[in-house]
């Protein structure tokens, strides 16, 4: 199938989906289509196990798609932008501590307490995954997918107390972790040198350069929407800093992730104060929603769908469950501890920390990372792993934060009086 063709099928898929979904089961857009790619996938496999259907020209559909560089160059800008410019900067500085620690600190602690547990867990079964590779699975599966927090955030309906972490922490902490990931990764196949020195400069470099480079970009797509008010070109200046400043910072060796969520940053609160007229405001808030609304749906649908190229096999899936604990595991005691020890939430209830925790979704980024493994043994049980993670995150733990903050708003209230 060609480009087009393959396209049209998902947008054909994600509209029926999202139709049927909004009639009979009225889920939350991105889980209910998630949903029913996934139970299609199901009972294709069942009927395929019986030779009813040919189900691999299905698989061999799925895998024409390059779900990592869709993820990576397709959609992750774009939603990564869409998020951004509406996060308010004054709120994300009152917990800007929280936020860089739980992003930083949180994620390199998780990949050692997730990559380790899980990898002395399935030697039970007989599978010794090489330290790299333990590590390599405990960075991409310990950052918090973007995609689908900020997309559970706004279905629970949070208190604004409680969306700036969150948000803050799932913005920044995926471009570290791929940071982490893409370090771990040029060790295990010989292209980085297995030093701290050369580790800590690669990461700096990457983050810091990324945040430099979205600061700079942001700057100066403002100043010029400052001299324009015409909402046509306000916002294709605005898709063109969302796309630039992540293929520049690719190309500078930088953070992609980060140097995107900085500049929507900057153009969301001081293009939003001073630079927008009110009509192209309102035309930059329903463009970014649509974008954010349709990439969402399609990006949840091919999750589902993946279930067709994912190798299933029974001790993969058991893995898969332990791999579910491990991974909760290594949030507790990543949230837990820089949070307790370092003081940086003082006044923040025992059930923030709980909500942080549960609120922590894996989703796209994990997966999309799990596919750049180098083939063989170890990325086949990484992958089917990863995949059980995040359909027990998305699909449980986003179905059911909504209760879970519910139970502990009486307690949320209290963060309102917290102070740096």
């Amino acid at each position: 199938m060609t480009f087009f063709e393959t396209l049209t099928v998902l947008i054909v898929m994600t509209a029926l989906g999202g139709y049927i979904n909004y009639r009979r089961f009225h889920l939350p857009p991105t889980i209910g289509l998630m949903s029913i790619a996934l139970v299609s996938s199901l009972a294709l496999v069942i009927v395929g196990g019986v030779g009813a259907v040919d189900v691999v020209k299905y698989v061999k559909l799925i895998e024409t798609i390059d779900f990592g560089e869709l993820v990576f160059h397709g959609f992750l800008p774009f939603l990564l932008f869409a998020g951004s410019l509406h996060v308010d900067l004054g709120d994300l500085r009152k917990v800007k501590w929280t936020v860089s620690i739980l992003s930083t600190v949180g994620t390199i602690t998780s990949t050692f307490i997730v990559g380790m547990s899980f990898s002395y867990a399935s030697s039970w079964f007989g599978y010794h995954l090489p330290f790299t590779y333990a590590l390599l699975f405990g960075a991409l599966i310990s950052p918090t997918d973007p995609i689908a927090v900020l997309g559970m955030i706004k279905t629970a309906g949070a208190p604004k107390e409680l969306q700036t972490p969150i948000t803050g922490e799932s913005l920044f902490n995926d471009g570290v972790g791929a940071v982490i990931f893409f370090t771990i990764l040029g060790m295990a196949t010989g292209h980085e040198e297995p030093s701290l020195p050369h580790m800590s400069l690669f990461f700096v470099q990457q983050a810091l350069g990324g945040c430099v480079l979205g600061w700079i970009l942001g700057w100066i797509v403002f100043r010029m929407a400052r001299t324009v008010d015409n909402p046509h070109v306000e916002v294709l200046l605005s898709i063109a800093l969302c796309m630039g400043s992540y293929a520049l910072a690719e190309l500078l060796h930088s953070s992609g992730p980060i140097a995107v969520v900085v500049a929507g940053l900057f153009l969301g609160n001081e293009g939003w104060k001073t630079a927008f007229s009110e009509q192209t405001r309102q035309y930059l808030t329903v463009f970014w929603e649509v974008i954010d609304e349709i990439l969402n749906s399609v990006l949840f649908l091919l999750i589902g769908l993946e279930m067709l190229a994912i190798r299933i096999e029974g001790t993969y899936l058991v893995l898969g469950l332990i791999g579910i604990g491990c991974v909760l595991l290594g949030r507790a005691i990543s949230v837990a501890i820089p949070i307790w020890m370092l003081h940086i939430g003082f006044g923040f209830p025992r059930s923030t920390i709980l909500l942080l925790i549960w609120g922590g979704l894996r989703g796209a980024l994990s997966i999309a990372l799990a596919l750049l493994l180098p083939a063989g043994a170890e990325r086949e049980l990484i992958l089917t792993v990863t995949y059980v993670i995040v359909i027990f995150s998305v699909l449980v733990q986003g179905t059911t934060f909504g209760r879970v903050l519910r139970r502990a708003m009486p307690t949320t209230s209290e963060m309102k009086g917290r102070g740096e």
